[in-house]
């Protein structure tokens, strides 16, 4: 069977990390995702998306992702029931987030530092710097 949702959006609202009893990361976000369809003289409508991460994906969500910021997200959707403080029974229907990646040009912005100590740095070693120039002449590429 198949299970891919990936989707494209801006998020509602700034990622809050938390952890769950057995101290495992998890973080719940909502993406605004444009319609790309749109008749003719009809606003424009949008879905909002519920995600959950886990793990370092939460991490590193609550650390660089902040609300407006367009984002994609590659994951499965799943379904759970539960129920309310009043004892009614629910349904909910979300994506589990299993690649996340920046959708836009990088913002003047730094990093979220109002997370715990110990968070996840992607960038950790690697001295700022992720990419580096390779040596050569761009001539020698065969496109």
């Amino acid at each position: 069977m198949l299970n891919k949702a990936i989707l494209m959006g801006r998020l509602v609202a700034d990622p809050e990390l938390r952890r769950t009893p057995n101290n495992n990361s998890v973080t719940s976000f909502t993406l605004a995702v444009n319609r790309s369809f749109t008749r003719q003289g009809e606003q424009p409508q949008t879905d909002f998306i519920d995600i959950v991460a886990w793990g370092k994906t939460a991490e590193f969500v609550s650390r660089y992702f902040v609300k407006g910021q367009q984002v994609a997200v590659a994951g499965r959707i799943q379904t759970r029931m539960w129920e309310d403080k009043q004892g009614n029974k629910r349904k909910s229907v979300e994506v589990v987030a299993e690649e996340v990646h920046f959708a836009e040009p990088k913002r003047d912005s730094q990093p979220r530092n109002d997370l715990p100590q110990g968070g996840f740095d992607p960038m950790a070693g690697l001295g700022g710097n992720a990419f580096a120039a390779l040596p050569g002449d761009d001539n020698d590429l065969p496109f």
